[in-house]
């Protein structure tokens, strides 16, 4: 019962317009960011290495490298933060979570890509 309320109170506050996309893809995050007075939108490119939660709750972690130092950013799925999530690539993967990358340097760190079929 009260699963179902919890449901009629989230579902106005849900995205309909997010990608589906997986652990593993590469994705560009476009996010707002306020400086001052001015908004403009940032993006962030990495490889999806975690999603947890569900509903309006649901998070997802990017990881990138910049400068050969690892960089991990969570967002919140249906934040109104975010502006989009483009899917840039497909990677082929076997497992839930890619923590493993997080010690892997250099072309180690990269996945083989999923074709996609025509």
């Amino acid at each position: 019962m009260s699963q179902q309320i919890l449901e009629l109170v989230e579902n106005p506050h849900v995205k309909p317009d997010i990608p589906d996309f997986a652990v593993g893809d590469t994705v560009d995050v476009h996010t707002k960011i306020l400086e001052g007075d001015k908004e403009r939108v940032q993006v962030f490119t990495g490889v999806v290495i975690a999603r947890s939660g569900s509903g309006t709750r649901e998070m997802f972690t990017v990881r990138r490298i910049v400068t050969n130092e690892g960089v991990e950013r969570k967002f919140p799925l249906n934040s109104p933060k975010i502006e989009k999530v483009v899917v840039v690539r497909s990677g082929v993967v076997r497992r839930a979570k890619l923590y493993f990358l997080r010690d892997r340097v250099g072309k180690a760190v990269r996945l083989r890509e999923r074709r996609q079929e025509t």
